[in-house]
């Protein structure tokens, strides 16, 4: 389960909202924040999703302030979410990959969408999830779902029309 940021972190939009960084991760705190990513990775492989996640977070922490503002942030961030998704935990895997969005290149990112799609139909919020599922299938069309349970390219294409020249999503 996600834990909510104590009253004296900085919420992800707010660490946004600070001056850029400018400057690449020393190559030393690089690796460690690799190695985690990598146990994690093996973790969620073997699917143990809470194991995973903590592994992914210490990552995180190492981010230096603001930690927004680091590409690593994104896909770690992105990592936390597939691992909540994949665990059930679809609240968690909303709030991860909002976060993630304020974060270099999450938006516009198919996975990103996809997931965050999923996780809010999930949620049964149908109008976002859709909008999110529709960025995702515009963006990378329909590959991106083709490891994923069907009825997320059912339910996307009760509201899309296929593209010209084909029959259905």
């Amino acid at each position: 389960m996600s834990n909510p940021p104590s009253r004296t972190e900085p919420s992800w939009a707010e660490e946004a909202a600070q001056p850029s960084p400018g400057r690449e991760l020393p190559e030393n705190l690089h690796s460690q924040i690799l190695e985690l990513a990598e146990r994690g990775d093996e973790l969620a492989g073997q699917g143990a999703y809470p194991k995973a996640i903590d592994s992914y977070r210490e990552a995180v922490d190492l981010l230096p302030r603001p930690r927004a503002h680091w590409n690593a942030a994104t896909w770690l961030l992105v990592a936390i979410a597939d691992a909540q998704f994949l665990s059930g935990d679809f609240a968690g895997a909303e709030v991860s990959l909002e976060n993630a969005k304020f974060c270099p290149g999450a938006i516009g990112n198919p996975f990103v969408h996809m997931r965050l799609g999923q996780s809010l139909l999930e949620l049964g919020n149908r109008d976002r999830a859709l909008d999110e599922l529709a960025r995702a299938y515009m963006t990378a069309g329909r590959e991106i779902f083709e490891d994923e349970d069907p009825k997320y390219l059912a339910e996307l294409s009760k509201v899309l029309q296929p593209p010209s020249g084909q029959d259905s999503l």
